[in-house]
C-alpha cells in the first residue's frame, strides 16, 4: 500500500492543479453573454442586445482598492451578477439617495465637496462563489456627482456612472438581467460563444419592494 503521506501529497497536488485550472478558466475563458458587461481594464460598461451585440458604452469607475469580494474590503467583485432591485424610479437626475431613499436634494455634476450616491441604484447580487457577498456588501451600479473621475478606479466597491447615464441604463434593464464584471477589455462586437438565447429576465412585479430592510452600513452611502 502507498503510505498515507504520499496519498496526502498527491491529493494536495491534484487540488492545486484543479485550482490553477479553475483560475485560468475564470480569467481567460470567454465572457458569457450578459445584458451588461463591466470592464475593469477599460473602465467602461457595455450594454448588449438580446443577440449579444454591443449597443452602447459608458465611462464608469470601479473600486480604487482593487478587486475582490471580502466583507469590508471596499473592492469590486468580479463575475456574474443579477440586478435584484431598481431604486429611484422617476427621480430627477442628480437626486441624492441616502440609505436608498431620496433626501430631497438634487445636485449638479461635480458639485464641490460632495460625493453621494445620486440618480439611480441598480442593486447587484453575486451569482458565483467568488462574488456571493455582493448583495450584503451593497454593491450597486449607481450615479455619481464626481463625473470628472469617470474612467478611473475611484469608487468604494460599487460601479459608478454619470448622473444621466445611469438613468438611461436603469430604464433599459429589468430585474434579473445579468451584469458581468471582468478584468478583461470590453468585447467590441458580439459576445461569444453565442448560446441560442440569453436567459430571460424575471418579470418585475408592480410595486415590488427592494430588499432594503437590512441594516444600512456606512459604506452604502459612498459606493
Amino acid at each position: 500500500m502507498t503510505p498515507r503521506p504520499a496519498l496526502s501529497i498527491l491529493a494536495h497536488l491534484r487540488f492545486l492543479g484543479f485550482l490553477s485550472l479553475s483560475l485560468l478558466c475564470c480569467c481567460s475563458g470567454p465572457i458569457p453573454r450578459s445584458r451588461v458587461v463591466v470592464s475593469v481594464g477599460d473602465q467602461r460598461l457595455g450594454v448588449y442586445d438580446r443577440n449579444g451585440v454591443l449597443e452602447k458604452t459608458y465611462n464608469i469607475s470601479t473600486s480604487k482598492f482593487g478587486l475582490g469580494d471580502a466583507l469590508n474590503s471596499y473592492r469590486t467583485p468580479l463575475g456574474r451578477h443579477e440586478v435584484i432591485a431598481k431604486i429611484g424610479h422617476g427621480l430627477p437626475s442628480g437626486a441624492v439617495l441616502k440609505s436608498r431613499r431620496w433626501n430631497g436634494e438634487v445636485l449638479r455634476p461635480d458639485a464641490p465637496g460632495r460625493d453621494p450616491i445620486v440618480s439611480r441604484i441598480l442593486w447587484l447580487d453575486g451569482q458565483e462563489r467568488g462574488n456571493r457577498n455582493a448583495k450584503r456588501r451593497y454593491i450597486y451600479i449607481h450615479g455619481t456627482t464626481e463625473e470628472r473621475n469617470l474612467g478611473k478606479p475611484v469608487s468604494y466597491g460599487c460601479i459608478r456612472m454619470g448622473m444621466r447615464d445611469v438613468v438611461e441604463l436603469f430604464n433599459s434593464l429589468r430585474i434579473g438581467d445579468d451584469v458581468y464584471v471582468t478584468k478583461r477589455g470590453l468585447p467590441k462586437g458580439e459576445i461569444h460563444p453565442p448560446p441560442a438565447q440569453m436567459p430571460a429576465a424575471r418579470p418585475q412585479v408592480a410595486g415590488q419592494r427592494s430588499p432594503s430592510r437590512q441594516t444600512v452600513r456606512t459604506r452604502a452611502a459612498r459606493g
